[in-house]
């Protein structure tokens, strides 16, 4: 990898996401320019994926996992409370609609298909058991902290009062940062990769110049991911509308949009027998996802004074509850096989039919 030139798409991919943005900026988010957005937004996050592949790469491992999921987390962030400030009372649910998506879609989507993946081509697979409990741990605590107390405070409906949330925000990223230093310093060890078959462990690691350039076009891709998924928004709301599903399916599709470079990294990191990496991406991004985005999120909620509801219905505290469990035990021992891929799939499934069919 180290002497082999960049691809042009490389490049390419990301101009013309910017491109798509410039030209609905001037003639207008019409229907064949948001199509067009939707193929370019596809596209880039491949492009995305093949820059943080790069920089991970040179960092080695964790701190190649990091690189991802920190730089999605963000920039997901950024894209909620966008949405938000652009109408802060019709959207007083979508940040915890979307965290609660990216959970199940991490847990149950992400997670089950690398399982399932990785299950079948090489029957089992190992990582370390110490990682993935000290994730499993903190994302008991953080998702019940943010999405389950809520419900059972003196404050009227789902949501905290502002104390309340600002002791919740402040807590969730306590959580997060302690995460990142037990992966990165204190216990790094727990989250190298235990499998090194893939040809990138026995091959050079890119030049500095080539780091430094991925690293600057991961940016402009991230960007012009989440420009082209503000963009798409409000066909998506209205597509929803119009088929008459719950608007908590925004949520999820956003989720989805932001999640995928993520995904794809993840799977063909368990494509090349590297779950560990897997897990890493995969835990990391929905930690990252809670202990950054809520914190803004409350700020956000504070500055402008709207609240923000957080707390989950029955249904998905239940199905929250299920995940959480689930990922216990799958992820209890340190190898994994084919069965828990397909009960994290099922449990997916689950959830994606009762968002649409509540």
């Amino acid at each position: 990898m180290a002497d082999a030139r960049m691809p042009w798409w490389a490049w390419v991919w990301p101009a013309s996401g910017w491109l798509v943005l410039l030209i609905a900026a001037v003639a207008g988010k019409s229907a064949p320019v948001v199509a067009l957005g939707g193929v370019t937004l596809l596209v880039t996050v491949f492009t995305a994926v093949y820059h943080a592949e790069v920089i991970a790469h040179r960092v080695g491992e964790p701190f190649g996992t990091l690189v991802l999921a920190l730089a999605v987390t963000v920039i997901e962030a950024a894209l909620i409370v966008s949405v938000m400030l652009a109408d802060p009372a019709g959207n007083a649910a979508l940040a915890r609609d979307t965290v609660f998506s990216a959970v199940m879609i991490v847990c149950n989507g992400i997670v089950g298909a690398c399982l399932l993946l990785g299950g079948a081509r090489y029957h089992e697979q190992h990582f370390h058991l110490q990682g993935a409990t000290a994730a499993l741990a903190v994302l008991t605590v953080i998702t019940g902290l943010t999405m389950v107390l809520p419900n059972v405070t003196n404050t009227p409906g789902p949501q905290f009062s502002t104390p309340q949330l600002i002791f919740a925000a402040v807590i969730s990223l306590a959580l997060y940062c302690s995460y990142i230093f037990v992966q990165a310093v204190r216990h790094r060890d727990y989250f190298l990769p235990v499998s090194t078959k893939d040809e990138d462990a026995h091959s050079a690691p890119p030049s500095a110049k080539a780091t430094f350039l991925s690293v600057f076009l991961l940016l402009v891709s991230l960007v012009a991911i989440v420009g082209l998924a503000k963009m798409l928004t409000p066909a998506i709301e209205a597509g929803i509308e119009h088929l008459g599903v719950p608007r908590a399916v925004v949520g999820i599709v956003i989720a989805a949009l932001v999640l995928l470079p993520e995904g794809l990294a993840a799977v063909r990191a368990a494509h090349a027998d590297r779950l560990q990496t897997s897990l890493n991406l995969a835990l990391g991004s929905v930690l990252a996802t809670i202990g950054l985005t809520i914190p803004a999120v409350a700020a956000v909620s504070i500055a402008i004074d709207q609240p923000i509801q957080l707390g989950l219905d029955p249904k998905g505290v239940t199905l929250l509850a299920l995940t959480l469990l689930l990922s216990v035990i799958t992820l209890g021992t340190s190898r994994t096989t084919v069965l828990q891929g397909i009960v994290h799939l099922v449990l997916f499934a689950d959830f994606l039919f009762f968002a649409i069919v509540p």
